[in-house]
């Protein structure tokens, strides 16, 4: 690991609202602010929203600037990327901000049934031939279930075609009402300044003429879920760093 990574790792553990637990410890001893976010950490009962595989935390503390009334989490295993975020909201004193570095698949050992209200998805790794590592596969929306309320919200904003028509044919077959959609967000004429953050690589995206895609779906809860049957034909070209982006760190 290089000196630079590690200053950054050192520099983090001195930042109260960036959370780092191994494995073994959380194993050992579990999450002591599960089910505690609000009294413990944010000390309100404002809304929790997540966005997992937060890479450099840019939409974590774009959407804490603009809703103070709520409290965003992002979550990401590359503590690396992770760093630029959390010294931007620890630098700014952002009280409604806080990062936490896990595996996806862990996350339900961070927050109990009802916790979180909305969770973002930028950019993930389509995985177009690994659907249980895909992150709006019907693997991870049971996962998500665990974790947000009744009315719980997704939002997925990706380049990839395959990645969102997969989506839109997965609350298809699932009947999840989806709220909103566009396969074109900046020539949709929508002018919601949430779809305005734009994270480093997705600006490098629009520069090389790319469309990016969006979908907002309630995440209800559902006895049993099926996977689209449909064939989705595969993107034709790689974004930035995707070769080596897992579903469980975006790697923005």
């Amino acid at each position: 690991m290089g000196k630079n990574k590690l200053a950054k790792f050192d520099d983090m553990a001195e930042y109260p609202h960036v959370f780092q637990y191994p494995f073994s410890v959380l194993e050992a001893e579990g999450f002591d602010l599960k089910g505690h976010w609000h009294e413990r950490f944010f000390k309100n009962n404002h809304p929790i929203v997540l966005e997992l595989g937060c890479g450099k935390g840019e939409y974590t503390v774009g959407l804490g600037k603009l809703f103070p009334d709520k409290n965003f989490i992002g979550v990401d295993i590359k503590g690396a990327r992770m760093w630029s975020g959390a010294k931007e909201s620890h630098d700014e004193k952002m009280s409604n901000v806080a990062f936490l570095r896990t595996h996806i698949e862990l996350i339900n050992r961070f927050f109990v049934s009802g916790e979180v209200s909305e969770i973002w998805l930028t950019f993930p790794d389509p995985q177009m031939k690994k659907t249980n590592k895909r992150l709006t596969s019907t693997r991870f929306m049971k996962l998500y279930r665990e974790i947000l309320a009744g009315d719980g919200i997704i939002h997925l904003k990706t380049d990839s075609n395959f990645m969102f028509t997969y989506t839109e044919k997965m609350t298809e077959a699932n009947n999840y009402p989806v709220l909103f959609k566009t396969d074109d967000l900046y020539h949709s004429g929508t002018e919601d300044p949430i779809l305005g953050i734009k994270t480093y690589y997705e600006q490098q995206w629009l520069d090389r003429g790319l469309t990016i895609k969006y979908i907002k779906f309630v995440c209800e809860e559902r006895e049993t879920l099926v996977e689209p049957e449909e064939e989705i034909e595969y993107d034709a070209y790689r974004s930035f760093n995707r070769s080596k982006r897992s579903a469980l760190a975006s790697g923005k």
